[in-house]
């Protein structure tokens, strides 16, 4: 149970430190409301909950092993959430114009959430430096381990991106009626994007 409480910690302070996931359910939600919202943060959950299935079966200390494959997701990563922003800066439209109704199916929603998720470099970080620490054979089955850290990533993630999606919820209402706040938030949102992908590829740079 202290390595558990520890976990916790520890998954906290990542998730809600300003990323990928963080921005996708942000712009999601800004550009169809809640609904928009939830199914990117159903997304989120269900890449979260691969991962830990990915760092049970040990494919994490396979990309530590193999610096380039690690590097390879870094980049796939970076260059996907750069592609989504630089789409966004060009057409601040697909968020800023604001109406009632979602003006994307939430499947295609989830879809592109999980993955965002899976392409998320963070993610990857944490199940390489972090998962060894807290799943060993001597605290017993890996699976129930796994279900246990599984619980623990999907509460944080439910908890800080849920409260994500409430907050540009209300703020989406408040920009119905504002275009030049609308066409704002749209660049807003478009640089945060660029500004993760950047940073992601810097990263991946220090690794060669």
């Amino acid at each position: 149970m202290d390595a558990l409480w520890l976990f916790a910690l520890l998954v906290f302070g990542i998730v809600a430190l300003p990323g990928m996931d963080m921005a996708f359910v942000l712009s999601s939600t800004l550009a169809d409301g809640r609904r928009g919202g939830f199914a990117a943060l159903a997304g989120i959950v269900a890449g979260g909950i691969v991962h830990v299935a990915m760092g049970t079966l040990g494919i994490g200390l396979l990309l530590q092993a193999w610096p380039a494959a690690f590097n390879a997701l870094l980049v796939t990563g970076a260059l996907y959430v750069g592609w989504i922003g630089w789409n966004l800066w060009r057409q601040p439209g697909a968020l800023g114009e604001v109406d009632a109704g979602a003006s994307r199916p939430a499947s295609r929603t989830f879809l592109r959430a999980l993955a965002t998720c899976l392409l998320n470099p963070k993610a990857y970080v944490f199940t390489v430096a972090v998962f060894p620490q807290f799943m060993r054979p001597e605290n017993g089955p890996l699976l129930a381990q796994a279900i246990a850290m599984s619980a623990i990533c999907a509460f944080a993630q439910v908890t800080v991106y849920g409260g994500v999606a409430l907050g540009a919820a209300g703020l989406r209402q408040r920009l119905v009626h504002s275009a030049s706040g609308q066409l704002a938030m749209g660049r807003g949102v478009a640089l945060l994007l660029v500004a993760t992908a950047a940073w992601a590829l810097w990263h991946s740079w220090q690794r060669v």
